[in-house]
């Protein structure tokens, strides 16, 4: 956490600022979606007001507690959970089980990378999921599995919603940490929920202060805007047409404008009123368009573990690192579509992992696709080309 002050001390006395700093840092500060810790927020001071002779030293203290819960309430908190970050060591046979159980846990991985018999998976994961997965990785690869874990931090928690109902806290019954305010009238104090604080407070909000900024920089460009709108009128125009050229020149010289865009227009109109230059036009932009269309529609698609494992250069790369060898590729195939000006495809295998859906993203200037679980990359452009292959030229 990071405490700060913007409020200038014209408006509150450096001392109270001070003190107000003080409570902020002494204190453990929970949250109001399930009372825990909060983190990662900056807390500023921008405003406040005290009094020489009812201000008293404990009410900063409630103030500065009241107005954190009065801003979590109007902010909207995320809920952070513990995550591991993994390496996995299994057989090549066994890595489209461990992908597909780290994407079920709500984790993420880099690689697979080959040593030998042997794949390496990176990633991270959330605690709650895979604590006890290694009993699970040995019993499945039949001893030949190993798993190290290690405490990489907070993340978004993957269940929010859940993880709140299933703790049931309730912020407006924390009566350690109230979330509403108290004010003075008449010498007496009373309570305002939080909801309804901004209608009872003396001192201005931030977004207060920030909207009348943004309203005074809108009306002053209003202005400027108006004062060259209005520098000159449509009236003074026409009166100083009349004045130099004549009285009624300037209705004239709208007219006779109007009048020939209208013979311009009717020209060009009788241009192509022959029937043979007609027919003659119509064919040529019909043409035109073919030749524009199967310019713009050109696919290749192109099955990328063929390609890899075809090419002595590539196949030498994936004993390495398969990932290497597909950023290879791809960056081979980006360069190629430059060169050819056509929507490329390149299509890789995925059908080993366990419900893997179809997925499709963009690299630089060509389209990537992971095919579904037991669907080949064959299987797929074969389906696609039977899909497009009539409209565009594959």
């Amino acid at each position: 956490l990071q405490f700060d002050t913007a409020c200038s001390e014209d408006m509150l006395d450096r001392n109270w600022q001070r003190l107000i700093l003080t409570h902020l840092e002494e204190r453990e500060h929970v949250g109001v979606l399930t009372g825990s810790p909060i983190t990662d927020m900056k807390i500023t001071l921008v405003s406040g007001r005290a009094h020489q002779k009812h201000t008293e030293g404990g009410d900063f203290r409630q103030a500065t507690y009241r107005a954190i819960r009065q801003g979590l309430k109007e902010a909207k908190s995320v809920l952070l959970e513990p995550y591991y970050e993994f390496r996995m060591e299994l057989p090549t046979e066994q890595v489209g089980r461990a992908m597909a159980d780290i994407q079920k846990m709500q984790g993420s991985f880099e690689g697979p990378w080959m040593e030998g018999e042997m794949a390496i998976l990176t990633g991270t994961a959330p605690v709650s999921t895979m604590r006890g997965y290694q009993t699970e990785l040995i019993s499945y690869t039949k001893g030949c599995g190993r798993m190290f874990c290690s405490f990489k931090g907070y993340e978004s928690c993957h269940n929010q919603e859940e993880v709140i109902e299933s703790i049931g806290y309730d912020s407006e019954r924390d009566l350690e940490n109230p979330t509403g305010s108290v004010f003075c009238a008449h010498g007496a104090g009373f309570l305002v929920p939080w909801y309804q604080v901004k209608d009872y407070m003396h001192i201005e909000a931030i977004d207060t202060i920030r909207k009348e900024k943004e309203d005074f920089a809108r009306k002053e460009m209003s202005v400027k805007t108006s004062s060259y709108d209005d520098f000159i009128s449509h009236d003074e125009i026409e009166e100083i047409f009349d004045r130099t050229f004549g009285t009624g020149s300037f209705k004239k010289r709208r007219d006779i404008g109007a009048t020939r865009q209208v013979i311009e227009y009717k020209k060009e109109k009788k241009k192509i009123e022959t029937p043979s230059e007609a027919s003659f036009l119509w064919k040529q932009r019909k043409e035109e368009k073919k030749e524009a269309i199967k310019k713009q529609e050109e696919y290749l698609l192109v099955d990328g573990y063929n390609i890899i494992f075809s090419w002595e250069e590539l196949k030498d790369l994936a004993t390495v690192s398969i990932d290497g060898a597909r950023n290879k590729l791809m960056d081979i195939l980006c360069n190629y579509q430059g060169f050819k000006h056509c929507e490329l495809i390149v299509v890789f295998d995925a059908y080993k992992l366990e419900g893997h859906p179809v997925e499709i993203s963009n690299y630089h200037n060509i389209h990537v696709v992971y095919t579904k679980e037991a669907e080949t990359a064959d299987q797929y452009i074969e389906k696609l080309v039977h899909q497009i292959g009539k409209k565009y030229d594959v």
